[in-house]
């Protein structure tokens, strides 16, 4: 399915799905190194605008997308399940209406099948 949103949406270069603490947990048409990189840099985002999300008031931190508009390209961030988020890197041509209609129908699709349950503190598994 997440070759669908590469295909059905031009400009569209990475989807990475991943947990919240940053490993890739799905890609499409993205290298293992990319894709990891990706998600690697994506939990630190996701991290930072629960931050600033925790400051409106009456908010519990939770974030629904964070975009980033770049020279080279856009960004393209959204939560996708407990613990998931579905990364999208397009080039600057790309329609981001479209872009984010698709990512949110995508969600919608297979959000319940995208989720990273915490992992168990390894010291307690000792």
């Amino acid at each position: 399915m997440l070759k669908e949103l590469v295909g059905g949406v031009p400009y569209v270069r990475h989807v990475v799905v991943l947990s919240s603490d940053g490993l890739c947990i799905g890609q499409a048409e993205t290298a293992p190194d990319k894709a990891d990189a990706i998600a690697a840099a994506c939990s630190g985002i996701q991290s930072l605008a629960r931050a600033i999300a925790q400051m409106f008031p009456h908010g519990d931190g939770s974030t629904h997308m964070v975009g980033i508009e770049a020279d080279a390209g856009d960004f393209s961030l959204m939560a996708a399940g407990p613990g998931a988020y579905l990364a999208v890197l397009a080039d600057p041509e790309v329609d981001a209406g479209l872009l984010g209609d698709r990512m949110r129908t995508l969600v919608a699709r297979i959000g319940r099948n995208m989720t990273s349950p915490p992992r168990d503190d390894i010291r307690q598994a000792m």
